[in-house]
């Protein structure tokens, strides 16, 4: 190769690897702190907030918590649970696997105190995956560290949430598929499902067991307070009729979960299989008698979930109000 011909080539080579560089850097990916430069103050004003709201209204951190899992699982963790419904489309938060969510509202408190800061920088996306990292900790979880850079979709997903979501009436086999769809693995599942030590389920998800027949895999204890709790064959729809996932720390994420469901008091038919099928069963036991194991089976799949098909660099867009697309203002 001649002097001239190998001066090209160098050429074309540092040519070619500033093309790759700068496509990187205008799509990095998630990574950690994100807002460093463009809002440093950013988390530490979600985690302000969070605090905040969880000293007035408790029960905001059981829907930090379950916010990730409805819209992070649903194809993408775009924020797409939190858009409004239009004229031309349903939102995911009106169709009855959104049933009992609430405090959405909040998530636009945050949003306005991060505007405030920093207009138009921090996505819903993020404020969704970092304030249930911090709601996590207010219930006395771990602190998972989540990287950040995720970018908002400007459309809802409910006309495929049946395809992804997992139902609690599903066999094991299906829940497992499901969350093999995103790479989260058994003992992942069974720490996710932990989730259930917290907040509380509605009648209407459980008469099913109660009604015209007790389901005899029930604890006959703890039968005695469910009927109490739920009454009615066909609760009331405009009461909010519901019992306590875990009677003795109802406010605190912990292992009991998997003690009371090892002792047929779990109150869906997800958590009875949970605690009988041969392939969770023994994580579900491991899980009961250590809280770390739990712990760190969670963090891992929670980031697993918050890593789920993200849109990052110049895909989808930062909105103004979590609730409504950019186009719509």
């Amino acid at each position: 190769m001649s002097s001239i011909s190998k001066a090209l080539f160098f050429i074309a080579v540092l040519y070619f690897s500033s093309l790759s560089a700068s496509a990187e850097n205008e799509n990095p990916g998630l990574v950690m702190n994100y807002y460093k430069d463009s809002c440093p103050q950013a988390e530490e004003i979600i985690k302000e907030q969070v605090q905040l709201l969880y000293k007035r209204h408790k029960n905001t951190a059981f829907s930090w918590l379950r916010n990730i899992f409805h819209d992070c699982f649903v194809e993408s963790c775009d924020a797409s649970l939190l858009l409004d419904s239009t004229r031309r489309m349903l939102s995911e938060k009106e169709t009855d696997r959104s049933f009992g969510m609430r405090n959405f509202r909040y998530i636009e408190t945050i949003k306005e105190a991060l505007e405030r800061e920093c207009p138009g920088v921090v996505s819903c996306s993020d404020i969704l995956v970092l304030s249930a990292r911090d709601g996590i900790v207010a219930l006395g979880g771990p602190y998972i560290p989540l990287k950040t850079g995720r970018r908002d979709g400007r459309k809802s997903r409910a006309d495929i949430l049946e395809q992804h979501l997992p139902d609690h009436n599903e066999s094991m086999s299906v829940v497992l598929e499901r969350f093999a769809n995103i790479g989260i693995d058994t003992p992942g599942v069974v720490a996710l499902l932990g989730s259930h030590s917290v907040g509380r389920t509605h009648c209407v998800k459980l008469v099913h067991r109660l009604y015209p027949e007790v389901d005899p895999s029930l604890n006959p204890d703890h039968v005695q307070h469910m009927l109490h709790k739920c009454p009615d064959p066909i609760p009331d729809p405009k009461a909010v009729q519901y019992v306590r996932n875990d009677r003795g720390t109802p406010m605190k994420l912990d292992n009991y979960y998997y003690r009371n469901i090892l002792d047929n008091k779990g109150l869906l038919i997800v958590d009875h299989q949970l605690a009988t099928d041969k392939r969770t069963k023994p994580f579900v036991k491991k899980m009961a008698k250590s809280q770390d194991y739990f712990f760190k089976e969670f963090a891992k799949a929670i980031t697993i979930l918050s890593e789920n098909n993200p849109l990052t660099g110049t895909k989808g867009e930062i909105r103004k109000q979590c609730n409504l697309a950019n186009k719509m203002h």
